[in-house]
């Protein structure tokens, strides 16, 4: 099977758990407790990329206070269905220190990149870092990282769909979907 079927049938597979407009609405709410924690703040968003690019963008649209954004880029699955060593691609612009950082992700999986990512702030001499997830996934365990702030919750399964990706594709749907089969 080419990847290109691969991607095709996960996708006719999948189940929806959450549409659009689920999402967005779960965003909705996630933008106004964040606004109640860090609007008098003047955060630094890290946005971390590739699959905190869709959620960063639709909650800075809703976060009507004075922040700055910047990326930070690391991660454990480079385009594979199981996590590996950690791998630093980008790390942040903007100076930390003395900042109040809002981490801004996807997903918090097993919570080992956000650990990681949360200590690189620390240790760059932040003020304080919070996280923001999309998901968190039950995965069963006790996570390295705990988020500041969810949209959603979902049982232990593959997920893609609004910045999740499925070996990385599916980014770009529309909604959270749960994987029948992982090839």
């Amino acid at each position: 099977m080419t990847i290109t079927e691969e991607i095709n049938r996960v996708a006719a597979e999948a189940e929806c758990l959450y549409t659009q407009d689920e999402v967005r609405k779960s965003i909705a709410v996630m933008a106004k407790t964040i606004t109640t924690q860090l609007a008098d703040q003047h955060p630094v968003v890290l946005s971390v990329l590739n699959g905190g690019i869709f959620f960063t963008a639709e909650l800075l649209l809703q976060l009507r206070f004075p922040l700055e954004l910047d990326s930070i880029k690391a991660g454990r699955y480079q385009g594979e269905t199981r996590g590996t060593e950690m791998r630093w691609t980008l790390t942040p612009a903007l100076p930390l220190k003395g900042r109040t950082v809002l981490v801004v992700d996807d997903i918090l999986d097993e919570g080992i990149t956000l650990a990681e990512i949360s200590r690189y702030c620390r240790e760059a001499g932040a003020a304080q870092v919070w996280v923001a997830v999309l998901v968190d996934k039950q995965i069963g365990r006790e996570k390295p990282c705990q988020p500041d702030f969810v949209g959603l919750s979902t049982e232990n399964r593959y997920l893609f769909g609004y910045g999740l990706d499925y070996k990385g594709h599916l980014r770009n749907w529309p909604g959270i979907y749960a994987c029948k089969t992982v090839y």
